[in-house]
């Protein structure tokens, strides 16, 4: 009862409803490990927090012994997902499918035992069917069927156009269900009617279905959207530890209990503790740091955890700007081969990703510090000097070397 306890929590869709009780049932009876089946299309390459949603799922069926299938869908990437907003995705290059895949793999150690878990490619066998094939599969699956997914349907209604590949999509990803013989197939809930689609592809092919097990989707810092690097609102597997902290600390109140259940690995009664103190007014902020270091001691350790609350602390919270508060690992550093430059034309090499007039409105508004003196003139010469430290809006340090 506590296994089943510990595989359900925070789980939002089972279905069926008693599905994963019969399949825990059927690999005792059967003395065998479930697969449990979590595909990916290489569209991006990097992991986040509302990835590992998911992932810490499939790592409490690992350490139970089950058998952890990730199929990397880089046939399908290909072809170009159907998104859910009303447009198709644009197919990716065998190059840039290849990269994203091994990145992905690289960063799937940071939750599971990847010695355990069986990869499977699907071009490995969609390659290799016949268009007799494909026409055979797609027999087995009505229009009526697919347009019960919702984009689709919507689109159809409001007359958007839609692409047939979009149709076969995710027909082709429910056949790889058929394919590994999944017992259960894990997803956030934007992947119920993928998964679905593979429960009644398996019967097609008299095959005992699938259960399918959606988590919820974990909302990014904005606390509206889904965790998304094209929303830029992300939490990354990668990020370093003062990011870490930083980003968890800038998340709304109304997005603490959300993170505590879905991104901290906390025991149900230590979470349960830390939502009583959160709803007995204690200061927000209090928690939101007992949470930022529970995430940086998961995909980094615990000591790196309390020098990212010290370096917080420091830089935000006390304002100091000092050479002790500095983390090598957060300070960036400019090879700059001119003597001097503009505030603004330092800062734009610096602070990547950002447009020149968006740097120079920061700077007007005092968001960007040299030496910890505030300078709001984005034309003003900077002397580039070893040893150099700028602060650049909330979160960015650097120190110049030569």
């Amino acid at each position: 009862m506590e296994t089943l306890q510990i595989l359900k929590e925070n789980v939002e869709i089972i279905l069926p409803e008693n599905g994963l009780e019969e399949k825990l049932a059927l690999a005792q009876k059967e003395n065998r490990k479930l697969n449990i089946k979590l595909g990916f299309d290489p569209t991006a390459p990097d992991l986040h927090l509302g990835h590992a949603v998911v992932l810490k799922k499939l790592k409490q069926f690992q350490d139970l012994g089950h058998q952890i299938v990730i199929l990397v869908g880089n046939f399908t990437a290909r072809i170009g997902d159907p998104t859910g907003k009303n447009k198709s995705r644009k197919p990716l290059s065998a190059e840039e499918v290849q990269h994203n895949a091994q990145t992905y793999l690289n960063q799937l150690s940071k939750i599971l035992d990847i010695k355990k878990v069986k990869i499977v490619f699907n071009s490995d066998w969609l390659d290799q069917l016949s268009f007799t094939d494909i026409i055979q599969i797609l027999s087995k699956v009505t229009v009526a069927q697919l347009m019960h997914r919702n984009d689709f349907n919507k689109r159809f209604t409001e007359n958007t156009p839609i692409a047939m590949h979009e149709l076969v999509y995710p027909i082709l990803q429910a056949y790889d269900s058929v394919e590994i013989k999944a017992d259960i197939e894990m997803g956030g809930t934007d992947q119920l009617f993928n998964s679905t689609m593979g429960r009644q592809l398996q019967e097609t092919f008299e095959m005992n279905p699938q259960t399918v097990m959606c988590m919820p989707l974990l909302k990014g810092l904005d606390g509206k959207e889904k965790m998304s690097k094209s929303l830029n609102n992300i939490i990354g597997l990668t990020d370093e530890p003062n990011d870490m902290f930083g980003k968890t600390m800038s998340i709304p109140d109304s997005l603490i209990e959300e993170f505590l259940d879905l991104a901290t690995d906390f025991s149900i009664d230590i979470k349960n503790e830390i939502k009583t103190r959160l709803n007995s007014s204690e200061n927000p902020m209090n928690i939101k740091k007992v949470i930022a270091k529970n995430i940086i001691s998961q995909y980094h350790n615990e000591d790196e955890a309390n020098k990212a609350e010290e370096f917080f602390e420091n830089q935000f919270q006390n304002k100091k700007f000092d050479e002790k508060s500095f983390d090598p690992i957060s300070i960036k550093t400019l090879n700059a081969q001119n003597s001097s430059l503009t505030l603004v034309d330092l800062s734009f090499q610096l602070k990547e990703g950002q447009t020149k007039s968006a740097i120079r409105r920061l700077i007007e508004g005092g968001g960007v510090r040299i030496n910890d003196e505030k300078i709001q003139d984005p034309y003003t010469n900077i002397n580039l000097e070893e040893g150099l430290k700028i602060k650049i809006g909330k979160r960015d340090f650097y120190e110049l070397v030569k």
